[in-house]
């Protein structure tokens, strides 16, 4: 019932400290690379058991969760606060409410995906065709600093309900929560008599997320960059261990000209601002077309005038914008900002670091942003609202597909087909009209990228069944127990094997009459040699 024995030199630690003040939250010991082997180890001997009990017994773990983090939201949001410089807000409806939202879905629908899935067995008739959908073992999870609660708790509901062991690397940045979020899954284990390996999360740096890649999971769930992304792709090749990347993104968010401007201006400010904008899903470049720019950008500045930013615990209700979590972010988004300004970008909004203490950039509104411009390529992940201007819906398809990413997409349009119409054409995992990211809240959906954004798939179906592996299962309807004789190999057997061949499957009626021909002179032949 205990987690695997940790062998943790005291002089790797873990410095933690709150983004929005500097203050110090204290030191963790950090994992090594034997530590993260010794618990797949132990995660591998739960999971052995784990993988043999029934769905509902998996269901009751996940209500258990879910109860613990109704009955604990606001101490969740707490930490979180504290530990990634959220606003309350942000907190409860960006981590809590997509974690209820999943869990809800999966205690609802998890077995009638997972279930033994009867197909047909096509030619044999004889024979019942099943696609059962088997544990994988234990599934290594690498987490960013974005999300602490949410991005622990994503991976770990769909394994634990398909019966397999995670381990669980968080990000060192907000390593301070997640001894706290551990304890969800204890309890839950605890409560139902199983091990409490089945769930263990590993804090350390790079090298321990590198060997937990290597350290015989059977799958690797990765958030991240791009970059890091491809370190974790090449660390796999070396077991051939498949991963699910979930990578970022530089999404458009598409502004027609007869869009309704209120709900366009607002979708823009969400995009841009929930979280700090750190937020794979942000809507990092908002096009917006000739016949509506002036107007919308005149009510996106009035409304991102208004922001208050400010350190979330001393205000709390009053603050709209926190801060970023490392002071390594607020350097990338100010090197954007100032490049985008220097090669002609205006900021009408904010603009620079505030003169305060924390990792804080101010709301920015830049308009008269171009294309190839560094800030319209790269991915910022900060609180920038960066405007483009496009001249019509195909300008607006051009720009959209101009960069490395393909994570997903936003069009405000009150034309429906016009909008379906430039969806279509942008290349992208997912896609929003009329509203923005809610692909992620609804669970039916599969969730992740294309192109620079990644593969694999989160959430709904496809997302449970990545944890599985899908074996093809070929059993009797009626036992016939006659041998199937290819041996020894007999005159005409090509031949006659043809006919049967363009029988059954010749192009039309005259293809398969060309068959029975062919079955009957090869039977022919074969009445003349008896």
């Amino acid at each position: 019932m205990t987690n695997a024995t940790l062998q943790t030199p005291s002089a790797r630690t873990i410095p933690c400290s709150e983004p929005a003040t500097g203050r110090s939250l204290g030191e963790l010991v950090a994992h090594t690379p034997d530590d993260v082997r010794r618990m797949v180890a132990a995660a591998r001997d739960a999971q052995e058991s784990f993988a043999k009990t029934s769905f509902e017994t998996r269901r009751s773990v996940l209500r258990h969760i879910l109860q613990h983090v109704l009955d604990h939201a606001d101490e969740l949001v707490d930490l979180v606060v504290r530990d990634a410089g959220k606003t309350t807000e942000n907190a409860m409806m960006g981590e809590i409410w997509p974690v209820v939202e999943k869990l809800r879905w999966t205690i609802a629908h998890g077995e009638k995906y997972l279930r033994a899935e009867r197909v047909s067995s096509g030619l044999f008739l004889h024979k019942k065709a099943t696609i059962e959908y088997v544990p994988r073992g234990v599934i290594g999870v690498i987490c960013p600093w974005n999300y602490p609660l949410q991005n622990i708790l994503g991976p770990v509901i769909p394994a634990l309900m398909s019966g397999n062991a995670s381990v669980v690397k968080v990000s060192e940045h907000v390593a301070w929560s997640a001894p706290r979020f551990a304890r969800i899954f204890d309890e839950a284990l605890d409560a139902h008599g199983l091990s409490r390996d089945l769930v263990q999360i590993v804090q350390g740096f790079g090298d321990v997320g590198a060997a937990l890649v290597s350290s015989g999971v059977d799958l690797v769930v990765f958030t991240g960059s791009m970059g890091n992304g491809k370190k974790v792709v090449a660390e796999s090749a070396k077991t051939l261990v498949p991963v699910i990347l979930e990578l970022g993104g530089k999404d458009p968010l598409i502004v027609c000209d007869d869009a309704e401007l209120e709900a366009a201006a607002h979708a823009a400010l969400n995009g841009a601002f929930i979280a700090a904008g750190q937020n794979c899903l942000a809507a990092e470049r908002v096009l917006v077309m000739d016949g509506i720019y002036d107007r919308f950008v005149k009510r996106v500045a009035e409304l991102a005038r208004e922001l208050r930013q400010d350190v979330p615990t001393d205000r709390p209700g009053q603050v709209d914008v926190g801060a970023l979590v490392t002071p390594q972010q607020v350097e990338i988004v100010e090197h954007l900002v100032n490049d985008a300004i220097t090669k002609g970008a205006r900021a009408l909004v904010g603009g620079k670091r505030p003169n305060k203490p924390g990792n804080f950039f101010e709301p920015t509104v830049l308009v008269d942003v171009k294309p190839e411009m560094a800030v319209a390529q790269e991915e910022a992940f900060g609180p920038v609202l960066s405007i483009l201007r496009v001249k019509d819906d195909a300008d607006a398809v051009r720009v959209a597909n101009s960069t490395a990413y393909g994570l997903s997409c936003t069009v405000f349009s009150k034309d429906a087909a016009r909008a379906k119409r430039i969806v279509d054409q942008v290349q992208s995992g997912s896609a929003s009209i009329n509203d923005f990211g809610f692909t992620y809240m609804a669970q039916e959906l599969p969730f992740g990228g294309v192109r620079g954004s990644g593969y694999g798939r989160l959430n709904g179906r496809e997302g449970l069944r990545a944890c599985c592996h899908a074996k093809s299962v070929l059993s009797d309807r009626v036992a016939l127990h006659a041998p199937a004789k290819v041996y020894p190999v007999k005159a005409h057997d090509a031949e006659l094997f043809r006919g049967v061949l363009r029988t059954l499957y010749g192009t039309g009626l005259s293809g398969r009459v060309q068959g029975l021909k062919d079955l009957a002179g090869t039977a022919s032949k074969l009445l003349r040699r008896r």
